[in-house]
């Protein structure tokens, strides 16, 4: 596909953010390295203004500086992060996939099974960011891991 140019409709690559086609599966994973590094800027730069971002049962939290803030306050607490796919799969803009979300707080691991179902626009960003995992485990773990 020429650069600059527009996927056809139903299409699984577009033109990405950098002029470069690209599929949605990239985006996923490109934006699940950023979230490793830490690195929300990059991360941010791979989201639709409109995302929605959903952690279910919670309500959707929708628009990039709140999506941001969150990412933000999920990843401040940990000195590493590791979000290991072991499942991965698209059917043209969807994404889902299954994986451990891993996060080095103080001396241990939270580590969180999540389901992630995204979907990508035309234009390679994300604007469906959903996630299904124990809310219950995931607060067992962080109260025993900053407890003093």
């Amino acid at each position: 596909m020429p650069l600059g140019a527009s996927a056809p409709r139903g299409d699984p690559h577009h033109v990405g953010v950098y002029g470069v086609a690209v599929t949605p599966i990239d985006t996923v994973n490109a934006f699940i390295r950023a979230v490793e590094r830490q690195d929300v800027a990059a991360a941010m730069a791979l989201l639709a203004d409109e995302i929605s971002y959903e952690n279910m049962p919670i309500d959707p939290i929708v628009g990039k500086a709140a999506v941001e803030a969150t990412l933000q306050m999920f990843l401040g607490p940990a000195s590493e992060v590791d979000w290991v796919v072991t499942r991965e799969l698209a059917s043209g803009s969807t994404v889902v996939n299954e994986r451990v979300d891993r996060f080095r707080i103080g001396s241990g691991w939270l580590e969180l099974p999540v389901a992630g179902v995204f979907e990508v626009n035309d234009e390679g960003l994300i604007t469906l960011w959903r996630d299904y995992f124990d809310m219950g485990a995931y607060q067992r773990q962080m109260a025993e891991l900053t407890a003093s």
